[in-house]
C-alpha cells in the first residue's frame, strides 16, 4: 500500500513539473548568475615551490627531503600535462612526509596558494641580488649595458609602486644563479672552480649576503664557511647541477648553502610542466566572502546609462542540487526523472528567483531565529544546512517562517541565554578564545597547524598517550596582561609620608567606596589610605636622584595621594659589586657619604627634614654645575648638612660629623642599602621609580600615567570585595605578584623569544643526548619543572662568570630546576679548554649518577662510593675549577711550553680538599681523547647557529626554550636564573607538569621511567608550546545545554576541538559557517556549536545572498595547466531586486575591483539583456602592515612620523602615529622591508628602542617580514634622545615653518611622500610649487580638492563636478580620489580625462582599523572616509584640502575658498539654510538634544568644507574625532549622517570656521531667492518629495545637461563605445527634460549672468 500511494505522488510530481516546467521554459528571461573572483596583484608562483614552502612549514628538513623526492621523480612529472594531473604528482611526492591530518592539511594549504607570498618575497631577494652586481662584472654576459638598463628599470619600477610583482629575468636565458657576496656565478662551471680555490674561501673583502630566519638553509654546514646562496626553481636543469654541487660542498664544510626558490620570467619553457603550473597566470585567492546586499533604493540613486554588456566569460558552474529548495531536493528528482531535466531545473530556477522576501510581518519574525535553529539541528547535514540558510537567506526566510516550532528547542535556547546574552557569538580553538569578529580561514589555518604539529610531535615523544595530548593543547599561555611587581619591602626604605597615621591627612574620608565614584579625567581620588606607593630607588649625588628628591617634595606638599618613600644606594659601591672586588676601593664615595647624612637626621629629626637635607644637597648641586653628576664636593655636603640641623641641635655641628666619620654601623648601613638596590637590578637603571612594585621611569608624567593605570586595577578589588579597609593593598599586590628582582632582559613588555627543546628541532641525533644535568644537593631524583641550558663560552671571562653564577644558583638552592651545560668556544680552543670541558664532563657525570661501569669502569669503582655523600663537594669543586681556570688560563694565558701536567695537578689538588678522588681524574685527563672533545664543541656550535644564527662564543641561557641573549654578564646573577625558574614555573611549566603526573606509563620500560625522563618530557613540551600564537583567555562553554539546539560532531581520534556559540542569523555566521564547513572537510575536528540567535526580531537579521570562497580540486584544469577558481557564484539570483556588492575579507587585505561592466554598487540583473552572467574581477592591491607605537611611562608619541622601505630604497611609503593607540598602518607587498623614523624632527627626537621583535641595527630600523596572506601587526617602542626628553614632537605654528625649512623632511621624502601613499601607478608627483606654472596654461598655487563616489550614477556626478570646478578656475587643481569603491571604468577613464583637461589626480586609501568600531552598511561607510582619516589618508607634505561631494556642481573660483583665511581652525564647513520654511519641520538641529547641545553654534552642511591638514594635525583633531566616534557609534540611535553629524557634535573640541552662506546651496534647505548667489550647488536629498537624484539634477542646475553631455560624449570616446557615444544626445534634443521646466531654468541663468 505504502509503495502504492508514494507511486502515485511521484506521479503527481510530474505531471506538475511537467505543466509547470514547460510553461517556466516559454518564459523569454532566464534566470541570472553572478560570478565573483579575487586574484593577487602579483604575478603567478608555482605550485611546485609553493609545496616545498609549505612542507618546510612543517619541519625545515622536510623542504630538502621534497627536493630529493622530486628529483629522483621528474621523469614522471613531465608526462603530466594537465594542471589537476600536477598537483596529484606534487601531492604524492609530499604527502608521504606526513601524517594525517597534516597531509589533508597541506593539500587544502596547496590549493589555497597560502605560500605564493613566500615565493614573491623570494622574488624580491632575487632582484635585489642581481641589482647588487655593477657594469663590468666578469661574471655577466657581454651585452651588459641592455642587462642594466632592465635591471635600473626594475628598480624604478619598484620605486615607483612598491606593491607590483618582481618580473625576474636573466640574459641569455640563465634561470639560475649563485650569490656569494662577492661574486655572481651564472654558470656551475664558474661555481665548480670558485669552490676548489682556497684562496677564495677565506676572503672577507665583500659582506656575507644576509640570511633570514626563513632562508633555507642545507643542514650540514659549518661555522663560518662563506655563503652561496642559489636562486632558481626546482624543475629546472640548472637547479639541479647547481644543487648537487653545493650539497655536496656543503657536506664538506666549504659553504653554507642557501636555497631561495624562484622562477625567472621566460624559464616556464626550460621547466618540466609540472614546474610551471600557476606560474604562467594570477594567482586566484579564496578565503574570503561576498556579499550580495538587497539595496535601499529609497531615493533611486541609479545610473540610466546604457548598460554595456562586455564579454561573457565561460558559463559559471551549477550549485549543488542536493540542497534543499522550498521543499524540494532537486538531486533526487533528476536521479529518478533524467528526460525531464529541463523542466525540473527550470521550476527549480522559478523556485529561487521568485521567493525573494526582504520584509515579512511582525508575528512572522517572532520565533524566526528559534524556527532557524530547529531547521539546522535537525537537518542531516546540520553544517550544510547553516551555509545553505546563511547564503540564500532572502530566498529561504519564508520557507523558514511557516517552520512548525518544537517547544524543547525554544526552552533550552532560553535557559542558554540565561549565560550568554542572545545573538552573542563566541569561538574557542582548544579552549583558546578566537575573536569571532575578525577571525578568517588564514588565522583559523595557521591556529590549527601549529596545534596539529605540536600534537603529531608529541605522540612521537615518549608514547604521550591521545588524552593527554589533548589536555595539554587545552592549556592556556600566560596573560597578555600579566604584570610583575619588584618586592621592595625592606627596612631601606624611607618613607616621606604615610596616608592612614599622618595629622595631615585627617580630613581625608577613609571609605573606600569612594573610590568607585565617577570623577572627571585627570581628577584625584583623595582617599586616607596606602593605595599607591611611590617608591624612588636613587644615588643622592647624581643630577637625576636630587631632581627626583625636589619632584617628591613637590606633590608631597601639593597633597598628592600617594605614599612616597625613597630607597638610596652609591653607584660606586654598586660597582665595586659588580667587578667582585675584595678591598673597598679609597676613593672618596659622596654617596656614601650622603646616605650615612641622611640616615642620621631621618632616624634623630625625622623624615620631613631628611628629604630637606637632600633637597638642599640638589640646590648646592644646580649652583655648582647643573648637568655634572661629578659636581658635588664632600665639603658643600658637610656644609648643607650643618645648615639643615644647626637649628635642631644643642652640640656643634661638626662634632656630630666627626662622630658620624667614625660610626661603622651607618657605613654598615648604607652598604647594606646598597646591596639591596643590587640584589633588586634596579641599581643598572640608575633613577627608577617603583608604583606599588611595578618600575617605571621617575618623571611626574609616569607616576601620573602609572596611577591612572593601576586605579582600574585597585577599583576592581574594591568592587568585589578583594581589597577591604583594613587590607593592606602593597602586601596584597606585592604576594600575588611580586618577584625579587629586576632584570629588563627578562621582565619586559614585549613577549620573549623561544625556541624548542626537541629532537624535532636540533634533530634526532641532537646535542640534547649529550646533556649531563647538575642538580641541587637532594634533588637528584626529584622531577624538574624547569631545565636552565647554560651556552658557555670556555674561552671567555664572561663565559665563566655565567658558568659560576650557574653553579651558585644550584648551591643557594633549588628544588623545581636542575641545570644542563653547552660548551664552545669564540675562537679555536687550546688544549687546557679541552681538558677543561673534559673535567667538568667526567664530575658531572659522576655527579649525576650517569657514568656506567661499561664506560669507564675505573672511574666507576673509584667514585661508586663517593656519590653520595659528596655532593655539595662537586659543586664547590667545580666552583673553585671555574675560578682557577679563568684565573691561570683566561685571564693570563698560559705559556706554550707548560705542560697539561700542571693542569691536571691542579685539578687532583681541587679533588682531593673537596673529598674526591684524584686517581680518577690523574687517569683519565693523562690519556683523554682532545679530537672527540673538540668535535663535540663544533656540534654544540653548529646547533647553537642552526636554531638560533649565533656565532661563536656565544653566551646565553634557555630556560625552557626560553631565550635569555644578550647576556650582561657582568649583571646576570644567580639570583637572575631564581627569576627564570620561577616566572617559568608560574606562567608555563606548572600546568603542564600537573597534567604529566598523571599520566599512565604503559607502554614504556619502567627502568627508564625516572626523574630525567619526565623532566625531558616536561622541557620539550613546554618549550614547544610556548612558542605557539594563542590567546590567553578562555570561556566555559561546557555550562551551556546541548541537547536540542547545538551542533555537535565527534571525532575521538581528532586533537582539534573548537567550541562555538554562534546566531546562526548574523553576518558572523554567514561566514563562519562556511569556514567550519572547509574544516570538517579537511580537518575533521571535533566541533560543538552552540545556536544562539536573537528572541526577538524587529526587522529581518539578514538581507543580503552570501558566499565563502574556498578553493576545490576541480579549480585546476583537467586539459591544460589553467587554474579555473576558486570563484563566487551566486546562481538564479533575483531579477527586480537592486543589489550591491561588497567583499568581506580578511583585514590584513585591501582590494579593489579591476574589471567589472556594470555597476557594482547597483546591480539589476533584469537590465543583462542577455547576457546570463555578471562577471566581476577584485585585485588584492595590498596587504595592510599595521603597528602601535608607545614610549614607555609615556602617552604615544602623536604625529611620530615613519618611513618604510628596503635597504637601497628606504622611503617607499609612509605614515604617522595616532594618538589612538599609537597606531599606524602602511600598504606592503610580500617582501623583506625595514622600518625606520622619517628624516627630520622624528629622527632628532627619538630612537627605535632595541628588543627582542624585528631587527635592530645601526641604522635603528626593524626589519619585517611579510611572507603570507595575513599582514602583520608590529608593536614598538621609541625613546626620546639624552636631552631632548622635554621638547615637543609636533612644534607651533610659527617654529613649524622654520623647522620645516631647516631640519624637517628632506626634499627627496617630501618629493616621494605626496606620489607613494596612494600606491598609483599613474598617480602624478608631488604638488608643484606654488607660482609653478600649470598645465593648458593655468597658473598659481594648486588647488587641492578630494571626493569619494560609488557606483556608476555618483561617478557620473563626479565627473560633471571636476568640469564645473575646472571651467571655473585658471589655476592648476589636483584631485584627490578615495579609490575605495571607484569602478574600473572610473578609474581607466581618470587619467585620459586629467591629460585632456589638464589637471592633476591621486587616488588614496586607507584600511578601517580593526580597533575602531565598523560600520556595517556601505554609505555609512564612505560616510565614514570623509572625516575619519583626514589626517592619515592623505601625504604629509599636503597642507589644505577641499572636499567636495561629488553630486555638487560648483559656479565660482574654488581658489577663492582654498585661499580662504579660517581663522586658525582646522576645519571650515557652510551652516544649514534656514529660509525653505517648508522644511522647517525637518530641522532636527533647532530642538531637543541637539539644540541644547550646539549651544547657540551652528549646525554645518558636510558636502563642501575645507581642512586645513597641517592644523588638523597639530592639534590630533583627526585622534579627537576618532576618540568622540568610537564613543557616540556604538549607539545605533546615533551619527544617523555620520559625516555630518560628528564634525557638529565635536566642533567644541575641533572648532569649524563657518563658512559664508552662498559657498553651497542647495534646494531642499535654502530658497530660490538666494539661489542666484551660490557658488556650489549641491543636490541634496529631499526628505519631502524623494525627487530621485538625475531629475532633480536636470531640473534644478540649468548647466548641469551641458556638463553631463560633454561627460558623456567623452567617456564613451575613451572607453571605445562608438555606439553609446553617437545615442547621447545634446540636451536641447533630450526627450528627458521638460520643456517647460527648461525654459524656466534658461531664464533664471540669464538673470544670474
Amino acid at each position: 500500500m505504502g509503495c502504492l500511494w508514494r507511486s502515485r505522488c511521484w506521479v503527481l510530481i510530474v505531471l506538475v513539473l511537467l505543466n509547470i516546467g514547460s510553461a517556466f521554459a516559454d518564459t523569454p528571461q532566464r534566470p541570472k548568475n553572478v560570478q565573483t573572483a579575487l586574484r593577487a596583484k602579483w604575478s603567478g608562483t608555482p605550485l611546485l615551490l609553493e609545496a616545498a614552502e609549505l612542507l618546510s612549514n612543517e619541519k625545515k628538513d622536510l623542504f630538502w627531503d621534497f627536493i630529493e623526492i622530486w628529483l629522483n621523480t621528474e621523469k614522471d612529472a613531465a608526462r603530466s600535462e594537465a594542471a589537476k594531473d600536477c598537483v596529484k604528482k606534487i601531492l604524492e611526492c609530499g604527502r608521504p612526509l606526513l601524517r594525517e591530518p597534516l597531509k589533508s592539511l597541506f593539500e587544502f594549504s596547496l590549493m589555497l596558494r597560502s605560500a605564493s607570498p613566500r615565493l614573491v618575497l623570494f622574488q624580491q631577494l632575487a632582484e635585489e641580488s642581481l641589482a647588487s652586481f655593477p657594469l663590468g662584472d666578469e661574471n655577466y654576459s657581454d651585452d651588459e649595458t641592455e642587462e642594466k638598463l632592465l635591471t635600473e628599470k626594475k628598480i624604478e619600477r619598484r620605486k615607483l609602486d612598491p606593491l607590483h610583482g618582481v618580473n625576474l629575468k636573466i640574459h641569455g636565458g640563465k634561470c639560475c644563479w649563485v650569490d656569494t657576496g662577492e661574486h655572481l656565478f651564472l654558470d656551475v662551471h664558474e661555481l665548480l672552480a670558485w669552490l676548489q680555490g682556497s684562496v677564495e674561501l677565506v676572503g672577507d673583502s665583500f659582506p656575507r649576503p644576509e640570511i633570514f630566519d626563513f632562508d633555507h638553509i642545507y643542514y650540514e654546514l659549518s661555522v663560518g664557511s662563506p655563503v652561496a646562496i642559489l636562486y632558481g626553481a626546482l624543475g629546472t636543469n640548472c637547479f639541479k647541477e647547481f644543487h648537487v654541487a653545493l650539497v655536496k660542498a656543503a657536506k664538506e664544510g666549504k659553504v653554507k648553502y642557501v636555497l631561495r626558490p624562484v622562477l625567472p620570467a621566460g624559464c616556464e619553457s626550460k621547466i618540466n610542466h609540472c614546474g610551471s603550473v600557476g606560474a604562467g597566470e594570477s594567482v586566484n585567492l579564496g578565503g574570503y566572502g561576498v556579499e550580495l546586499a538587497l539595496k535601499n533604493m529609497e531615493y533611486k540613486a541609479m545610473d540610466d546609462s546604457t548598460v554595456k554588456k562586455g564579454v561573457t566569460l565561460e558559463d559559471p558552474r551549477t550549485e549543488d542540487l542536493s540542497q534543499e529548495v522550498r521543499g524540494f531536493i532537486f538531486s533526487k528528482i533528476l536521479e529518478r526523472k533524467t528526460e525531464l531535466t529541463s523542466e525540473v531545473m527550470a521550476f527549480r530556477d522559478y523556485l529561487l528567483s521568485s521567493t525573494v522576501s526582504d520584509t515579512l510581518d511582525v508575528w512572522e519574525l517572532k520565533d524566526l531565529g528559534h524556527q532557524t535553529v530547529q531547521r539546522i539541528v535537525r537537518a542531516s547535514d546540520p553544517l550544510q544546512s547553516m551555509q545553505e540558510i546563511n547564503q540564500n537567506f532572502p530566498s529561504i526566510v519564508s520557507s523558514l517562517s511557516r517552520t512548525k516550532l518544537d517547544d524543547s528547542i525554544r526552552d533550552e535556547i532560553m535557559a542558554n541565554q540565561r549565560m550568554v546574552p542572545p545573538g552573542k557569538s563566541l569561538m574557542a580553538l582548544n579552549g583558546a578564545l578566537v575573536n569571532v569578529e575578525d577571525v578568517d580561514l588564514y588565522l583559523l589555518i595557521d591556529l590549527i597547524h601549529q596545534d596539529l604539529l605540536l600534537a603529531d610531535q608529541f605522540s612521537k615523544l615518549k608514547q604521550i598517550p591521545q588524552g593527554t595530548l589533548k589536555k595539554l593543547l587545552s592549556t592556556s599561555p600566560p596573560s597578555e596582561s600579566s604584570i610583575f611587581r619588584v618586592d621592595f619591602h625592606s627596612s631601606h626604605v624611607h618613607y616621606l609620608n604615610n596616608l592612614e597615621e599622618d595629622a595631615k591627612y585627617k580630613r581625608w574620608r577613609n571609605n573606600l567606596d569612594e573610590f568607585l565614584m565617577p570623577v572627571f579625567p585627570g581628577q584625584l581620588r583623595y582617599i586616607r589610605k596606602n593605595l599607591f606607593h611611590a617608591v624612588f630607588v636613587l644615588d643622592p649625588a647624581t643630577r637625576c636622584g636630587l631632581v627626583s628628591i625636589d619632584m617628591i617634595i613637590s606633590l608631597y606638599e601639593n597633597n598628592f595621594p600617594v605614599r612616597f618613600g625613597i630607597v638610596l644606594y652609591s653607584s660606586k659601591f654598586v660597582m665595586q659589586l659588580e667587578n667582585h672586588a675584595t678591598k673597598e676601593h679609597s676613593d672618596e664615595d659622596i654617596s656614601t657619604t650622603i646616605i650615612c647624612l641622611f640616615s642620621y637626621i631621618n632616624e634623630n629629626y625625622g623624615a620631613e627634614m631628611a628629604y630637606r637635607f637632600l633637597s638642599n644637597v640638589n640646590k648646592l648641586r644646580i649652583e655648582s654645575d647643573g648637568n655634572a653628576d661629578d659636581a658635588l664636593e664632600l665639603h658643600h655636603v658637610e656644609g648643607v648638612f650643618v645648615e639643615t640641623i644647626l637649628s635642631k641641635v644643642k652640640s656643634p655641628p661638626q662634632e656630630i660629623l666627626l662622630k658620624l666619620y667614625k660610626n661603622q654601623k651607618l657605613k654598615e648601613l648604607s652598604q647594606e642599602s646598597s646591596k639591596f638596590v643590587f640584589k633588586l637590578g634596579l641599581s643598572k637603571l640608575q633613577c627608577s621609580l617603583l608604583m606599588n612594585g611595578l618600575v617605571i621611569d621617575p618623571t611626574e608624567e609616569a607616576l601620573i600615567n602609572a596611577l591612572n593605570d593601576e586605579t582600574p586595577r585597585i577599583q576592581e578589588q574594591v568592587y568585589f570585595g578583594q581589597i577591604m579597609s583594613d587590607t593592606d593593598v602593597l602586601a596584597k599586590f606585592l604576594s600575588e605578584a611580586g618577584i625579587q628582582r629586576y632584570n629588563p632582559k627578562i621582565i619586559s613588555d614585549s613577549k620573549p623569544r623561544f625556541i624548542s627543546l626537541s629532537m624535532f628541532t636540533f634533530g634526532e641525533e641532537s646535542i640534547l643526548n649529550d646533556i649531563v644535568y647538575l642538580h641541587s644537593p637532594g634533588t637528584m631524583d626529584d622531577t624538574k619543572a624547569v631545565t636552565h641550558l647554560l651556552a658557555v663560552d670556555i674561552t671567555s671571562r664572561n663565559g665563566m662568570k655565567l658558568l659560576q653564577q650557574g653553579i651558585h644558583y644550584l648551591i643557594e638552592g633549588s628544588k623545581n630546576a636542575r641545570v644542563g651545560l653547552l660548551f664552545n668556544a669564540n675562537r679555536s680552543p687550546n688544549l687546557f679548554s679541552l681538558l677543561f670541558v673534559k673535567v667538568f664532563e667526567i664530575t658531572a657525570s659522576l655527579y649525576s649518577q650517569f657514568l656506567s661501569e661499561v664506560e669507564a669502569p675505573f672511574l666507576y669503582q673509584m667514585f661508586e662510593r663517593m656519590v653520595c655523600s659528596h655532593k655539595t663537594n662537586v659543586l664547590d669543586f667545580l666552583n673553585q675549577l671555574c675560578s682557577l681556570y679563568e684565573k691561570n688560563y683566561i685571564l693570563s694565558p698560559p705559556m706554550e711550553a707548560e705542560s697539561t701536567q700542571a693542569f691536571v695537578d691542579m685539578v687532583c689538588e681541587l679533588g682531593e680538599a673537596n673529598g674526591l678522588p684524584s686517581k680518577g681524574y690523574r687517569s683519565a685527563l693523562l690519556e683523554f681523547p682532545a679530537g672527540e672533545v673538540r668535535k663535540h664543541l663544533t656540534k654544540v656550535q653548529n646547533s647553537l647557529y642552526r636554531v638560533l644564527g649565533l656565532e661563536s662564543g656565544a653566551n646565553a641561557v634557555f630556560t625552557n626554550g626560553r631565550v635569555t641573549y644578550p647576556i650582561d654578564e657582568s649583571s646576570f646573577l644567580s639570583a637572575d636564573l631564581h627569576l627564570l625558574e620561577s616566572i617559568e614555573f608560574k606562567q608555563r611549566t606548572k600546568h603542564i607538569v600537573e597534567i604529566i603526573e598523571e599520566v599512565e606509563w604503559h607502554d614504556v620500560d619502567p627502568d627508564t621511567l625516572t626523574s630525567k625522563f619526565i623532566s625531558d618530557i616536561v622541557m620539550a613540551l613546554s618549550s614547544s608550546m610556548a612558542m605557539r600564537e594563542r590567546n590567553s583567555e578562555s570561556a566555559r562553554f561546557e555550562i551551556l545545554n546541548d541537547q536540542h539546539s547545538v551542533i555537535i560532531l565527534n571525532n575521538v581520534n581528532s586533537s582539534i576541538h573548537i567550541d562555538a556559540v554562534l546566531d546562526p542569523l548574523s553576518p558572523t555566521s554567514q561566514r563562519l559557517s562556511g569556514i567550519l564547513r572547509v574544516l570538517w572537510k579537511y580537518i575533521q575536528p571535533s566541533m560543538r556549536i552552540v545556536l544562539n540567535p536573537v528572541s526577538s526580531l524587529a526587522d529581518l537579521p539578514l538581507k543580503s545572498y552570501y558566499r565563502y570562497v574556498v578553493p576545490t580540486m576541480d579549480d585546476f584544469s583537467n586539459t591544460d595547466s589553467a587554474i579555473n577558481g576558486p570563484q563566487a557564484l551566486f546562481a538564479n539570483m533575483p531579477l527586480s531586486k537592486t543589489l550591491t556588492m561588497n567583499l568581506d575579507v580578511p583585514e590584513s587585505w585591501l582590494v579593489e575591483p579591476v574589471i567589472a561592466f556594470h555597476d557594482l554598487d547597483n546591480i539589476l540583473l533584469e537590465n543583462l539583456g542577455d547576457t546570463s552572467t555578471l562577471q566581476a574581477v577584485f585585485e588584492l592591491e595590498a596587504l595592510v602592515l599595521t603597528g602601535h607605537c608607545s614610549e614607555k611611562d609615556h602617552d604615544p608619541p602623536r604625529g611620530l612620523q615613519l618611513i618604510l622601505g628596503t635597504k637601497t630604497a628606504p622611503h617607499l611609503v609612509d605614515t604617522l602615529v595616532m594618538a589612538n593607540l599609537g597606531y599606524w598602518q602602511m600598504k606592503v607587498s610580500p617582501g623583506v622591508w625595514y622600518l625606520q623614523l622619517a628624516p627630520g624632527r622624528s629622527s632628532e627626537l627619538y630612537i627605535l628602542k632595541e628588543d627582542g621583535e624585528g631587527s635592530y641595527d645601526k641604522q635603528s630600523s626593524k626589519l619585517i617580514t611579510i611572507n603570507d596572506l595575513r599582514g602583520k601587526l608590529f608593536h614598538m617602542e621609541v625613546l626620546k634622545k639624552k636631552g631632548k626628553e622635554h621638547e615637543e614632537l609636533l612644534l607651533p605654528d610659527d617654529n613649524a615653518q622654520d623647522e620645516k625649512k631647516g631640519s624637517g623632511l628632506n626634499s627627496n621624502f617630501l618629493e616621494w611622500a605626496s606620489g607613494f601613499i596612494g600606491g598609483n601607478k599613474l598617480s602624478k608627483k608631488a604638488e608643484k610649487s606654488s607660482q609653478e606654472k600649470g598645465r593648458g596654461g593655468r597658473h598659481g598655487k594648486t588647488i587641492n580638492m578630494v571626493s569619494i563616489a560609488s557606483g556608476h550614477l555618483y561617478e557620473r556626478f563626479m565627473k560633471i563636478m571636476i568640469l564645473s570646478v575646472l571651467k571655473n578656475t585658471h589655476r592648476p587643481v589636483k584631485f584627490w580620489f578615495i579609490k575605495n569603491y571607484l569602478s574600473p571604468p572610473f578609474k581607466d577613464l581618470i587619467p585620459h580625462m586629467a591629460l585632456e583637461y589638464g589637471f592633476e589626480y591621486e587616488l588614496v586609501t586607507y584600511k578601517w582599523p580593526t580597533w575602531l568600531h565598523k560600520q556595517k552598511e556601505k554609505q555609512r561607510i564612505i560616510w565614514a572616509y570623509k572625516i575619519l582619516f583626514l589626517d592619515v589618508i592623505f601625504p604629509l607634505s599636503l597642507e589644505k584640502v577641499i572636499f567636495v561631494d561629488a553630486d555638487q556642481v560648483v559656479r565660482a573660483d574654488m581658489g577663492v575658498l582654498y585661499d580662504m583665511d579660517i581663522r586658525g581652525k582646522p576645519l571650515a564647513y557652510t551652516p544649514f539654510c534656514d529660509n525653505n520654511k517648508e522644511m522647517d519641520g525637518y530641522r532636527f538641529w533647532r530642538q531637543g538634544f541637539w539644540n541644547d547641545h550646539l549651544q547657540g553654534k551652528p549646525y554645518h552642511i558636510s558636502a563642501l568644507y575645507v581642512v586645513d591638514l597641517k592644523k588638523f594635525r597639530e592639534t590630533a583633531a583627526g585622534d579627537n574625532l576618532r576618540v568622540i566616534y568610537e564613543t557616540l557609534s556604538r549607539d545605533p540611535n546615533s551619527l544617523a549622517n555620520l559625516d555630518q553629524d560628528l564634525p557638529n557634535y565635536a566642533q567644541h573640541t575641533v572648532p569649524i570656521f563657518s563658512l559664508p552662506q552662498e559657498w553651497l546651496w542647495c534646494e531642499s534647505w535654502c530658497g530660490n531667492a538666494t539661489k542666484y548667489k551660490a557658488k556650489t550647488i549641491d543636490l541634496c536629498n529631499n526628505p519631502m518629495t524623494k525627487e530621485p537624484k538625475l531629475q532633480g539634477a536636470r531640473r534644478i542646475v540649468s548647466e548641469w545637461p551641458d556638463l553631463d553631455f560633454e561627460a558623456r560624449r567623452f567617456t564613451a570616446r575613451i572607453l571605445g563605445d562608438d555606439q553609446e557615444s553617437e545615442s547621447i544626445l545634446p540636451p536641447n534634443q533630450s526627450k528627458n527634460l521638460n520643456s517647460e521646466d527648461s525654459s524656466n531654468e534658461d531664464m533664471e541663468s540669464r538673470a544670474e549672468l
